[in-house]
């Protein structure tokens, strides 16, 4: 089993994640350029009081594969072990995104009200902000209440990308 939390990268047709792994859970799924990637390694760290490492193992082996299967529109839903650190809450918000289905998109005041929490639209778009697990757990697939795109980890041209993607409408690049 790993000592150390292992960090690898996935080249995606639509930028670069960061991958942190750790005894046989996937603990993060982030793209390099969130504004968020740093802070969120360095609290991992500290959480699980392990250093990081440049490598891969084989929960990142398996993550890259289905990342690849998803970019090429081969599959919609991922069983990548993983591990969700964060406030109840945001560990109840982020479970929940596994439950919008691929190709769909929804507001977050309706995430908030499938919570039980009609009122919380803005804390939960907060909760969605912090989600160490993009596309794992689809975060992406969460628009504002008048379908505009609103914040993204990967900015809101990776969002679109995603979308587009996952509807149909994005041109798949053969991977040289």
């Amino acid at each position: 089993m790993e000592e150390n939390i292992i960090r690898g990268t996935y080249d995606s047709p639509c930028g670069q994640l960061v991958l942190c792994s750790y005894k046989g859970k996937l603990y993060i799924c982030d793209w390099a350029v969130s504004k968020n990637a740093e802070s969120l390694q360095r609290r991992l760290g500290k959480t699980l009081k392990a250093e990081i490492v440049d490598g891969t193992s084989p929960v990142i082996t398996l993550a890259k594969k289905q990342l690849k299967e998803y970019f090429s529109r081969q599959r919609r839903s991922f069983s990548v072990p993983y591990k969700l650190i964060g406030t109840d809450f945001q560990r109840m918000v982020w479970s929940s995104l596994a439950n919008i289905h691929y190709g769909r998109t929804i507001s977050y005041g309706e995430q908030a009200r499938r919570l039980g929490m009609p009122r919380s639209a803005r804390v939960v778009a907060n909760a969605n902000g912090a989600n160490p697990l993009c596309i794992l757990l689809p975060c992406h697939r969460v628009v504002g209440s008048d379908k505009s795109l609103t914040g993204y980890g990967g900015g809101l041209d990776v969002k679109r990308f995603l979308l587009d993607l996952e509807q149909g409408r994005q041109k798949l690049r053969r991977e040289e």
